[in-house]
């Protein structure tokens, strides 16, 4: 039985292509370095990213509180937004894993500004912890893209105070399409990448960091003691050097049924589209009055339509590899139903 799943993009299920692949993909044990499969991604990822290095992790969480355990010290401070995946949606690892405290910058739904980022870099003092890492986010799970320019004023503050820059671009090559440059024109202002193999590039597993050939030398001993050692690693390994060759150029299709799914929402009386958080494959949107949150998600799973509930009142949709056009066209005549 097949549903439309619009509640992420990490519900999207591998080609026939990556099943292919990881069923005759060549193994061996990756903790000893012996996977050639995984190699041979970790080499095309650091290619793509325009770093020197990648490492193979199981997810953008592990490779996010990777990067900070790597790049910090135990009681360091981070700078990151207060409403990014790091902050939100990692279960407090930075606390555990790192044994750093976050200090947060508001952004402009997902858009950072420089001037504040500044303000919270700490000064030398007794009673002062170090700033030892400043995060972002691009995209934005907010459904947001930051421009580059944003970015490279970022990187060079942190840069002028001695701070390490660490992107969490588990979208990244969404914010790419967006702004339509190359992957490297972002990840040249970021000491560490994160980015998933996995949401729209489709993979079943995994993310990369990446970073220069010491970083990574560092990093990967920290995902040993994280039990990211995986042995046989290139079965996943196999799907994600499918998912970095073939996926990235038909993101741009989730962004256009994205814009479908909005214009077709922005119909509806009862229904206020966020217009300003529309760049990437994310449609959120507001009910005008009250509706009943449970009836309404359990009539679209009746009508095998997946949605999560609303997050302060806000839904969020998600346009993905396996939700067609003419999937986007049934939503919306669902919906009419429902409301009408």
């Amino acid at each position: 039985m097949r549903y439309v799943d619009i509640r992420s993009d990490t519900v999207t299920l591998p080609t026939q292509k990556m099943r292919e692949a990881i069923f005759n993909a060549e193994v061996g044990d990756d903790v000893y370095g012996d996977d050639p499969t995984v190699k041979r991604l970790e080499a095309l990822a650091a290619q793509k990213i325009g770093k020197e290095d990648a490492l193979l992790v199981p997810s953008g969480t592990f490779g996010n509180e990777l990067a900070l355990l790597t790049h910090t010290m135990r009681g360091d401070e981070v700078i990151v937004d207060d409403y990014s995946h790091i902050m939100i949606h990692e279960v407090g690892a930075s606390s555990v894993i790192a044994g750093v405290q976050l200090r947060a910058f508001r952004s402009k739904n997902g858009h950072p500004d420089p001037e504040e980022i500044t303000s919270l870099i700490r000064s030398e003092d007794l009673h002062f912890p170090r700033t030892g890492l400043i995060c972002l986010e691009n995209a934005h799970g907010m459904g947001t893209v930051t421009d580059v320019k944003t970015m490279k004023d970022i990187h060079e503050i942190a840069h002028s105070n001695g701070i390490p820059l660490h992107l969490d671009g588990a979208r990244i090559f969404n914010a790419a399409c967006t702004l339509k440059v190359d992957v490297k024109e972002i990840a040249q202002y970021a000491d560490s990448i994160m980015f998933c193999l996995s949401k729209g590039l489709s993979a079943p597993i995994g993310s990369m960091l990446a970073g220069t050939k010491e970083f990574i030398e560092k990093a990967r001993k920290g995902r040993k003691l994280m039990g990211g050692g995986m042995r046989q690693a290139g079965i996943i390994a196999a799907a994600g050097i499918v998912a970095l060759e073939e996926m990235i150029p038909r993101l741009a299709e989730d962004h256009e049924n994205a814009k479908i799914l909005a214009k077709g929402l922005e119909k509806f009386n009862s229904i206020e589209v966020l217009a300003d958080r529309l760049d990437i494959n994310m449609v959120f949107f507001r009910f005008k009055k009250h509706v009943d949150e449970k009836a309404f998600i359990s009539y679209m799973l009746e009508n095998k339509i997946k949605i999560n509930p609303p997050d302060y009142g806000e839904y969020r949709f998600v346009t993905n590899k396996d939700v067609s056009s003419e999937d986007v066209k049934y939503i919306l005549t669902t919906m009419r139903t429902y409301l009408s």
